[in-house]
């Protein structure tokens, strides 16, 4: 396991390595533009090779690319749609250009149509995206808290998504342990833990599973409210993150059997794990991450 945390990228890009080895990371998320905005800001070629020399110095990998929060590509407003696919698009050439191998959208609202249909148009666009942006960089569909209209708070959900997806090779997992905890999923013991990654593992693969945002939660199990908490301070609780983190699905690569995973390797899985813990103090991050590696040990 690799821990890490989404870092600010204010100021220049490649201060994002600086920032993320002073609290002791070893893989980061960022935003590769402003995150409540439309418009991009270029990537400076010079900027970028010192961030990924940086980066590499400092033995931080993966880097993990957030989408921005505009873009809904459920929407069934045609304007916003075209522009989070666009969106889409021009973040899965940035996160090429970082040389992230990841890129996590939230999935989105349908709106005044269906969920249905708000499922149908997220496969779409992401298809349209893929057909025009060819590289390796893989799609992370992040599970959401399921308030209002939003969709992928379910499971079955997500796994609806990707299976029109065509090339299904470009498409994983980001789990967000607050988010699926407020949808119903229950982390706070190794049983609770060991049933949920069962299922996802039924209704999707353990495969998908590529990055986790290890969040505590300051709503109750199945609330669909979104607070993310310090560590072992909300709902779940350490005993939950530390059945998490000692789970085979999180610790060793699986193998694949058919749909199931029948087993796992025998080498430890670096698997990027990311904190998204509220920061009102300079030590909160640093804090967060400590206990998770405590935790993990």
């Amino acid at each position: 396991m690799r821990f890490g945390a989404h870092i600010s990228i204010a100021g220049k890009i490649y201060q994002v390595a600086e920032r993320a080895k002073r609290i002791g990371c070893n893989t980061a998320q960022i935003f590769s533009r402003n995150p409540r905005g439309w418009q991009l800001k270029e990537l400076l070629l010079d900027e970028v090779k010192r961030l990924k020399d940086d980066l590499e110095r400092f033995d931080i990998h993966p880097l993990i690319v957030h989408m921005p929060y505009l873009p809904n590509l459920a929407s069934s407003k045609v304007g916003l749609y075209l522009k989070s696919v666009n969106a889409l698009e021009e973040d899965l050439r940035r996160s090429e250009i970082l040389g992230a191998p990841y890129l996590v959208t939230h999935i989105g609202s349908f709106g005044e149509s269906s969920r249905e249909e708000g499922l149908e148009r997220v496969s779409e666009g992401i298809n349209t995206a893929f057909n025009k942006v060819r590289n390796d960089v893989i799609l992370l569909l992040e599970n959401t808290a399921g308030a209002g209209r939003e969709l992928g708070s379910r499971f079955e959900e997500m796994a609806r998504i990707i299976e029109n997806i065509k090339e299904k090779e470009r498409i994983g997992i980001c789990l967000d342990t607050c988010h699926g905890f407020v949808s119903g999923y229950d982390f706070r013991t190794k049983k609770a833990v060991s049933e949920t990654l069962k299922l996802f593992d039924n209704l999707i693969g353990l495969e998908r599973l590529k990055v986790i945002h290890a969040n505590d939660s300051k709503s109750p199990l199945g609330s669909h409210i979104d607070r993310h908490w310090h560590i072992g301070e909300g709902y779940i609780g350490e005993e939950g993150f530390k059945a998490l983190l000692h789970h085979p699905a999180i610790r060793k690569p699986p193998i694949s059997s058919g749909n199931l995973v029948s087993s796992f390797r025998s080498e430890i899985r670096n698997l990027p794990i990311i904190i998204e813990t509220p920061f009102k103090e300079s030590g909160d991050d640093l804090k967060n991450l400590a206990i998770l590696r405590r935790l993990a040990k």
